[in-house]
């Protein structure tokens, strides 16, 4: 799973998403690509998910790019806890995703299969998404 190497904070606050994207709005590396339509936070585990669902698909052929990283680290508390002690451990990372950015590109594949690799990509993923090409 994705996770930063090393961080300035090791907690940091709650990220927002708003607004749409002003960057990574065009494909930059392949030809066919997923992109979001709406915002939201995307797990480390829900980019796996969408990265082995594509490349199981294309059979390990063809290059696919993730655009996202997760970098955000969100907190929680164990349940049943009283009020107060301080903040919650690190339980993991979320990238913030904004409407408009590419999640993913793909190249190397024939149209058809990259575009039902995107489809099944997209699925396990907790944005509304489009494929787009170049």
């Amino acid at each position: 799973m994705l996770f930063p190497k090393k961080t300035k904070y090791r907690k940091g606050f709650r990220p927002q998403v708003r607004g749409k994207a002003s960057r990574k709005l065009e494909l930059a590396f392949g030809s066919f690509g997923l992109k979001s339509l709406e915002g939201a936070w995307v797990t480390s585990r829900q980019l796996e998910a969408a990265r082995r669902a594509m490349t199981r698909f294309v059979a390990r052929g063809g290059k696919i790019w993730i655009r996202v990283f997760p970098d955000r680290p969100i907190t929680l508390k164990g349940g049943e806890i009283r009020m107060g002690g301080g903040k919650g451990a690190v339980s993991h990372y979320v990238a913030e995703v904004k409407a408009g950015m590419v999640l993913f590109e793909i190249d190397g594949v024939p149209e058809d299969k990259a575009l039902e690799a995107l489809r099944l990509a997209s699925h396990k993923l907790p944005v509304l998404t489009s494929v787009i090409r170049q």
